[in-house]
């Protein structure tokens, strides 16, 4: 589980295929002293098993599943990519509910300077649509956001100055693919909704809704 605060930048020193997955090896400056080899870390807001570290790098297996479903299969030695290690019990949770369970590649496609800050419109799979919410919480690359708006298969993101300097979205352009992880509560919102008998007082009261 993670906030979609970003702690570090790290930066990709080798990603090795193994037949249908990979080896991705990665510096950073963030303190890794209390995370263990087994313990689970975002990479652009995927979460990966850590398999190796030292004291200013890691390494982490990446399935042929992630590989399919993310940008990590993108990445090349010496890019910037996002990190934030597990949430623990006693941390603030200062983002929203991520899983590290990204749902699709989304892709930007327009790219606005305003004031201080950037305004992203991002195209996402149509199959996501419903999953978007206007003012509602969703995470690109990793990162913790509110969606401004939507329209059809495009929605709308702000990136504040401190967001753009501390995470890869300050140097991303148009045209570059983003992870895409939509709001957990809204899909337990759905199974909940298509389930065989639906919503009715009797699910309400036996659920503890009401008394």
């Amino acid at each position: 589980m993670f906030t979609g605060i970003i702690e570090s930048l790290g930066s990709v020193t080798r990603m090795t295929r193994k037949g249908g997955d990979a080896l991705l090896e990665i510096e950073t400056p963030m303190n890794l002293e209390d995370v263990r080899v087994g313990d689970s870390i975002a990479v652009n807001g995927a979460c990966l098993t850590i398999t190796r570290k030292s004291t200013r790098s890691f390494a982490a297996d990446v399935s042929a599943e992630t590989l399919a479903r993310t940008n990590l299969a993108l990445l090349r030695a010496g890019e910037r990519v996002n990190l934030e290690k597990s949430l623990r019990l006693n941390s603030f949770l200062g983002g929203h509910l991520v899983l590290g369970h990204i749902d699709g590649i989304g892709k930007i496609q327009e790219k606005t300077l305003k004031d201080n800050g950037i305004q992203f419109g991002i195209d996402v799979d149509a199959s996501m649509n419903r999953y978007l919410v206007e003012k509602g919480s969703i995470a690109v690359e990793g990162v913790s956001l509110t969606v401004n708006r939507c329209e059809k298969n495009r929605f709308y993101v702000n990136i504040i100055p401190h967001t753009a300097h501390t995470t890869t979205l300050g140097l991303k352009k148009v045209a570059d693919h983003v992870n895409i992880e939509t709001d957990i509560i809204g899909k337990y919102v759905e199974k909940f909704v298509n389930r065989e008998k639906g919503i009715d007082i009797n699910f309400l009261a036996e659920h503890g809704f009401l008394k």
